[in-house]
């Protein structure tokens, strides 16, 4: 998919570690495919959020503000973090 070159560096001072070094012609295309992929993770969230807001008979600030619902606060956490993985999987193909 993507042109992208890595090296391992072997000198004493940088063991281990790993350059990633992109051609300054694909900046371009990366920078607007993280973009891209931004703006669906925010609408993804957006949209799972606005579903769970019309489905549950109940406030969800109230709840987790104000009742102090750690339940609630764990289930909208485990969708936030599935929809993470699915934009996750979405950009690594």
């Amino acid at each position: 998919m993507l042109n992208v070159l890595t090296k391992s560096l072997t000198d004493a001072t940088n063991a281990g570690r790993v350059a990633v070094m992109i051609p300054m012609s694909q900046l371009g295309e990366l920078l607007i495919q993280a973009l891209a992929f931004t703006i669906l993770g925010l609408l993804l969230f957006a949209v799972a959020f606005w579903i769970i807001r019309m489905v549950l008979p109940f406030s969800i600030r109230k709840e987790i503000e104000d009742d102090q619902n750690i339940a609630l606060g764990i289930i909208i956490a485990s969708i936030i973090i599935g929809i993470a993985l699915i934009v996750s999987a979405a950009i690594h193909g």
